[in-house]
């Protein structure tokens, strides 16, 4: 699909690097920017620890760290033996699976009992995938210079004006890209400046997917024919399912719109391979074979063979992990292999693949039946068994089902790039409603206000208010274009201008539905702080003229705007005012 790529706009040569920290697995995507030419894709193929396996793209999201709290090894490499051997000897701390720890907490884990490992030795979420970041990104270095003709002269002319794109799951939000934006920083991707914070992007990993497809052809089919009928991509990768709704708009240049709020879901690879851990220990109890070093290591084998093969639950399964003199019938081993029942193997996939497609079907319901197809990206995609019980179930809601030949799991990657790159999609939908608290006058004969007359208060001029009142500014499921603003007008009356100086609003996110809420229950999961805008008003105390309130006492009325802007991957607030006739603002 060459001919939907536009030509580089920029007037100098830059560099964009996409770099993927998967749950399990990890890659990295760049292209060189040179300005008037189409931007070709590369992908980072070449890692420590994997100089023997050729064009292999990603690496597992692992680290060592010593007691210390130092990194000691990272990705392939801390799957070698000897770094293995040592980590034992050493007693280095093992760090998989970290990505989740960033999770917003509103996203709950599934873990069946089973707890993520500890983090290392006076190490943050943050510091940890900072941390590996900073690998990815030292490996990339030393691919392009040892690739590219000229390359460390081409990186000594770019490496100040890297462009970063950070993917993350559809369900994380703007506290979880600040703190990828606090790890890129201590990574030493970016310093510390509003510069430097400027040079990373973020995307959602189901749009990456998006433009992944549209980049390898599979949008092939619904480019020759854009009738408006929807399609969703979804990427299913190590730790979450990320669902997305899209519609073709236009075709030259390609223009495509989300038509649903996305959906993440916790039904990724590694649960899968968690079911199997709980599965084997109850299996394998009484056996020699029962132990957490065997049982480590025959999950393993279970994640390596087994599960990426697994395509028919008639067939008896086997999880080859030893050599042919281990033997214990009882529970069915012999030589070297576990016996198990396709039916049990169809079990421990069976949690995943339905809330998948309750997933789909919920996406299909808010798209307003317009989806007629599926395209499956990500490494969880390569499962045999995982795509045809999704086009089998599928089936009966006309619904066609489809993966990519080509490497599904460098998808996100690669459509980082092609996001940066192209920027296909023009218009979002709302995952949630998003206001602010204000204040609502108090009606004596309405029980509801009267309920909440301990949470009263009286303005300077007069009129009673309840606090905790929401006012929505932006409400769920609206579709929003990149140019568009989301404005409410406010006032508030002060009796101290020494406030001004340190006016903030708070912006609130509500999950609970389509329904607009009276009241912020500020204890409530289905309420949140997005965030916090703060600006410096006191530039206005020289305008603001005081009034006589109620028993004689001054104030200050000040009037204010607050903008959402929601068309970008990320979310932006801000405060506007007017000083002197100019208008004046604060972005968050």
């Amino acid at each position: 699909m060459s001919d939907t790529r536009k030509p580089y706009r920029g007037t100098s040569r830059s560099l964009a690097i996409a770099l993927d920290v998967g749950t399990t697995f990890s890659g990295v995507s760049y292209a060189i920017l040179e300005p008037g030419e189409v931007p070709k894709i590369h992908g980072v193929t070449r890692f420590p620890g994997q100089e023997h396996v050729a064009g292999n793209s990603k690496i597992p999201s692992i680290i060592y760290y010593d007691r210390e709290g130092k990194m000691m090894a990272a990705g392939a490499e801390a799957e070698g033996a000897s770094v293995e051997a040592q980590a034992e000897d050493e007693g280095w701390t093992k760090a998989e699976l970290f990505k989740l720890r960033l999770r917003p907490k509103t996203m709950k884990l599934q873990m069946n009992g089973m707890r993520l490992s500890p983090l290392p030795n006076k190490k943050t979420p943050v510091e940890v995938f900072g941390d590996f970041l900073g690998y990815l990104f030292r490996c990339t270095r030393s691919f392009i210079e040892d690739t590219h003709a000229n390359g460390p002269a081409l990186w000594r002319n770019v490496k100040h004006d890297i462009q970063f794109v950070l993917s993350h799951p559809n369900g994380w939000e703007g506290a979880q890209q600040t703190k990828m934006r606090r790890a890129a920083i201590y990574g030493g991707l970016i310093p510390d400046t509003d510069e430097g914070k400027a040079r990373i992007r973020f995307v959602t990993e189901g749009e990456a997917s998006l433009h992944a497809c549209v980049l390898n052809g599979l949008a092939a089919d619904v480019l020759s024919d854009p009738s408006g009928h929807g399609f969703i991509v979804a990427d299913a990768g190590g730790g979450t399912l990320d669902i997305s709704s899209y519609a073709i708009r236009g075709t030259s240049p390609l223009v495509i719109e989300e038509i649903a709020p996305p959906d993440c879901i916790f039904a990724g690879s590694v649960f899968v391979s968690r079911r199997a851990r709980a599965f084997l220990e109850e299996k394998l109890k009484n056996s020699k074979y029962g132990t957490p070093d065997s049982l480590d290591h025959i999950t393993r084998r279970f994640d390596e063979t087994t599960k990426r093969l697994f395509r028919d639950k008639k067939d008896t399964q086997f999880i080859p992990f030893g050599s042919p003199l281990d033997k214990d019938l009882s529970v069915g081993i012999r030589g070297g292999q576990l016996k198990l029942s396709g039916e049990e193997v169809a079990r421990l996939f069976e949690p995943s693949i339905e809330a998948a497609v309750q997933a789909i079907k919920s996406q299909m319901q808010a798209s307003t039946g317009v989806v007629k197809s599926v395209w499956l990206v990500g490494g969880f995609a390569a499962s045999p068994w995982l795509f045809g019980q999704l086009v089998e179930r599928l089936a009966p809601l006309n619904v066609t089902v489809s993966r990519p030949d080509s490497q599904t799991s460098k998808a996100v990657a690669d459509g980082a790039i092609g996001f940066y790159c192209d920027h296909h999609v023009s218009a979002r939908m709302s995952k949630f409603m998003y206001g602010v608290e204000y204040l609502r006058e108090f009606d004596p004969h309405d029980p509801d206000h009267v309920a909440r007359q301990h949470r009263m208060c009286e303005l300077p001029s007069g009129p009673k208010l309840l606090l905790d009142a929401f006012d929505c500014i932006l409400a769920r499921s609206v579709r929003v274009k990149e140019s568009t603003v989301f404005s409410r007008k406010y006032c508030t009356e002060l009796t101290s201008l020494s406030t001004l100086s340190v006016f903030e609003v708070e912006i609130w996110c509500y999950r609970g539905g389509d329904v607009v809420p009276k009241w912020i229950l500020r204890d409530s999961d289905v309420f949140s702080t997005l965030c916090i805008v703060r600006a410096d008003l006191s530039p206005l105390a020289g305008s603001a003229q005081p009034k006589q309130g109620k028993n004689g006492k001054t104030y200050w009325t000040i009037v204010f705007s607050i903008e959402i802007h929601f068309g970008l991957t990320e979310f932006k607030a801000r405060i506007k005012w007017v000083d002197n006739g100019l208008i004046q603002g604060k972005t968050r």
